[in-house]
């Protein structure tokens, strides 16, 4: 049906007659001068209707949003298109497809300006990594760029000059479906990430044919949805909005992010697109973004709904004069901004402001000068044609899963002399691997778990049972999962291979598209009947490998107990299966630390490391019922931030703290790591840092520094961090930056409970009062 609504659409985009001519002065032909000159003479020759049509965006046909496609609309968007009443498309791709509506943007409307072409390029286009929050769990900065720029190599060559990603909204709350899409719950480990991933799809020079213009989004605060529930409103303070929410948009900013999305949510009861304190006060004027922001679908419109504006006109203007300067897909801008102009209700210059945003993007992509640059005739995948970047995917997905358990080290697996039973519906599933957002793939390319570890070259004895179907069928993008909750045909077959089998493979979780936008979850525990198959195959073999594939965590006290191991799988992409082998028989040995928290218990939720002390924090004394805690339920998660096992063992020693004199105080710190066990291993060296009292109460600890080093068996390290104002710094209500003397203490260690620690006092001068604008490393 897609396919179909496409082709119409553009059918009546080429054919609908409009007898427009080119002018012979269009603004794709190469520029003779300065790109500002050149702007701002463009601008001087559009009408109010062509520059209201710039902050103007369509999707060519319904795909990531609320089906709308008809054709009529069609229509009117071949009229618009002929009249240079369009700025960007999106859900356009394809080469051929993007450079009929170019050449008609650039040769049959008046002033010829080229469009741009938006696509979800989240963690690939046909080429699929694992996801990002599996990315975020490997702590691999260049391996997450690297990962980027093959995303936009791939895109690019299919037309697309711009992405809406990163994701870099930080969520606590594993219930909302679309922490699949983002870094997790630390903002120093996801500023960290933001940048890595911005830098890959930008790469050196924008202006580069292999790289696309990046979209940070939701700004800002979209991961705080109350209940976790997608598209719901949001309450937080303005201490978490400037010190947890804002720093991953404000890294990207620092790197040259060329546009930010606003989200569906509510900040301060004002909706974020219409959010002058976000978009103008703080994006703009504080941060200098140069860029342009772009709404999220059809948020102008949703105004209306959420009772904020009384009419289209209303949302039009209130969203506009707040910053907003891209509206996408409700065409509110067009229809009305160019009415609020004559009437003075916006001043021209505040749309040509707006204009030039958009334009300037269009100039440093190049486009001015050859509008055509990107959808010269599709190549073939990148990670096709070179085994070196096959490497590095496969590399990523290796890094991205987590062991979580290994009781008995009953990992890696002997390559020989066992009978091993694969179980489960996820474990020849070669769809669900490719997790969310992987829109350009086609279904059944990703390597399954049951294909890796058959074509190992281990020669164990292998069979595979589903057991139990964990979905009715494998859903769209725009379709919810029906999950399977009465076939329990397959289970029988299962609990005898699991009888006959020295160790049980169990391939469970969340199917790919359980996960993401849309794909909010009440409950958090394994869905279907998995749980029942679990407890079969339990009753018979306790030699339970869990290999648990999922977008969120999930609550796994009940049936952690019951496996000898864990092995958070998340979704790897294409080389799933391969990546999985690859780990479980020890060719590569894990290295993953988790993004975001496990809990205990869905009530515990929102968890996270870096909470606050409270006034009564918890207390030892079983006797002692005034503290902060449940009753039913112990406070800690089940597995906390930063955590990872390997098939190795790391011992820390030697923590040395101290100042470094200077006109800026300094800290640097030194500790030595030794690989105290019998294999080849790589650990995430993590840095937190306790601030014992400040102007406004600060977490028990936060991420500060990383650093992974690879040891051999019994090969000591030495590591330095060395950590200024910029991260021992904070922000306070009003959004000020501070830089309070007080006793810090610090702890190194394997993940967010770390034992190691020493404290200094430190002592800031007035001077140190502005954070530093380099980054962080």
């Amino acid at each position: 049906m897609i396919k179909l609504e496409f082709l119409v659409g553009i059918f009546l985009l080429v054919i609908l007659p409009e007898n427009i001519k080119a002018m012979s002065n269009s603004y794709w032909e190469p520029k003779q001068t300065d790109s500002v000159d050149h702007i701002r003479d463009l601008l001087s020759k559009m009408t109010l209707q062509e520059k209201a049509g710039q902050l103007n965006q369509y999707s060519n046909f319904s795909y990531t949003g609320p089906a709308e496609e008809n054709q009529g609309e069609a229509s009117i968007r071949s009229r618009h298109l002929r009249q240079g009443l369009i700025g960007a498309f999106l859900n356009v791709h394809g080469a051929e497809n993007v450079r009929e509506l170019q050449r008609i943007a650039v040769e049959e409307s008046r002033l010829g300006i080229p469009l741009l072409f938006g696509f979800d390029v989240i963690h690939g286009y046909k080429s699929i990594s694992p996801i990002p929050l599996a990315e975020a769990a490997s702590w691999d900065l260049e391996l997450i760029r690297t990962s980027a720029s093959l995303a936009a190599k791939e895109a690019t060559a299919a037309g697309i000059n711009w992405t809406f990603a990163p994701m870099v909204d930080i969520s606590r709350d594993p219930r909302w479906g679309r922490v699949m899409e983002g870094a997790g719950e630390d903002p120093f480990l996801a500023s960290q990430i933001a940048q890595a991933r911005v830098k890959g799809f930008q790469g050196d020079r924008l202006s580069d044919s292999h790289t696309l213009a990046a979209c940070a989004k939701h700004f800002a605060g979209y991961g705080f949805v109350e209940g976790g529930r997608e598209y719901n409103t949001s309450e937080f303070s303005n201490h978490t909005l400037f010190n947890t929410v804002l720093p991953p948009f404000k890294a990207a900013v620092d790197v040259g992010v060329m546009t930010i999305m606003s989200g569906f949510h509510l900040l301060n009861g004002i909706p974020v697109s219409a959010n002058s304190f976000l978009q103008k006060e703080i994006l703009k004027q504080k941060w200098e973004f140069d860029g342009f922001i772009v709404s999220d679908w059809a948020t102008v419109r949703e105004l209306m709904v959420h009772g904020y504006t009384g009419g289209e006109k209303s949302s039009a203007e209130k969203a506009f004069l707040a910053g907003l300067d891209m509206d996408m897909t409700s065409g509110l801008f067009l229809k009305h901004i160019p009415t609020l102009v004559e009437e003075g209700m916006i001043e021209e210059e505040l749309l040509d402001e707006a204009v030039y945003r958009i334009l300037k993007v269009k100039d440093d992509l190049g486009l001015f000068d050859d509008p055509y640059k990107y959808c010269k005739g599709e190549k073939k995948s990148p990670l096709s044609l070179a085994p070196k970047l096959q490497s590095k995917v496969l590399q990523l997905a290796e890094r991205s899963a987590v062991l979580l358990k290994n009781r008995e080290n009953i990992l890696p697996l002997a390559s020989s002399g066992l009978k091993v039973a694969v179980i489960g519906p996820l474990g020849n599933d070669k769809t669900s691997p490719l997790g969310n957002w992987r829109l350009a793939a086609k279904e059944d390319q990703a390597t399954s778990l049951w294909e890796g570890l058959s074509q190992h070259q281990a020669t164990n004895e292998l069979t595979f049972s589903p057991g139990v179907r964990l979905l009715e069928k494998s859903p769209a993008f725009s379709q919810a999962a029906v999950i399977n909750v009465s076939d329990t045909s397959g289970m029988a077959d299962a609990v005898r291979a699991a009888e006959q089998a020295d160790v049980v493979i169990l391939a469970m979780g969340e199917h790919g598209m359980m996960s993401g936008e849309g794909r909010s979850r009440a409950h958090l525990n394994l869905p279907g009947l998995q749980s029942k198959l679990l407890n079969a195959i339990h009753e018979v073999n306790e030699n339970i490998v869990l290999v648990l594939n999922t977008g969120r965590p999930l609550v796994l006290t009940d049936i952690e107990s019951k496996v000898k191991a864990i092995l958070l799988a998340w979704h790897l992409g294409d080389h799933h299966g391969q990546a999985l082998a690859n780990l479980i028989y020890g060719d590569a040995t894990p290295s993953g630390k988790l993004p975001m928290t496990f809990p205990r218990a869905l009530g515990q939720i929102p968890i996270y490391y870096n909470h606050y002390s409270t006034g009564r924090p918890s207390s030892a004394n079983p006797r002692d019922v005034f503290h902060s805690h449940y009753s039913d339920e112990a406070n800690e998660p089940l597995y906390p931030f930063g955590f990872g096992l390997s098939y190795t063992t790391f011992s820390y020693s030697d923590l040395e703290v101290k100042r470094i004199l200077g006109e800026e105080t300094k800290v640097q710190l030194t500790i030595k790591i030794t690989n105290t066990g019998p294999r080849r291993g790589r650990e995430v060296v993590q840095l937190y840092v306790k601030k014992h009292y400040a102007e406004t109460v600060q977490p028990v600890r936060a991420l500060k520094g990383f650093q992974s080093v690879l040891l051999d068996p019994e090969e000591s390290g030495k590591l330095t961090f060395t950590l200024t104002s910029t991260e021992l710094g904070y922000y306070n209500a009003q959004g000020n930056w501070k830089c309070d003397s007080s006793p810090f203490t610090f702890f190194i260690g394997s993940n967010s409970n770390a034992k190691l620690s020493e404290t200094i006092q430190l002592d800031f001068s007035s001077s140190e009062i502005l954070p530093n604008q380099h980054e962080n490393h």
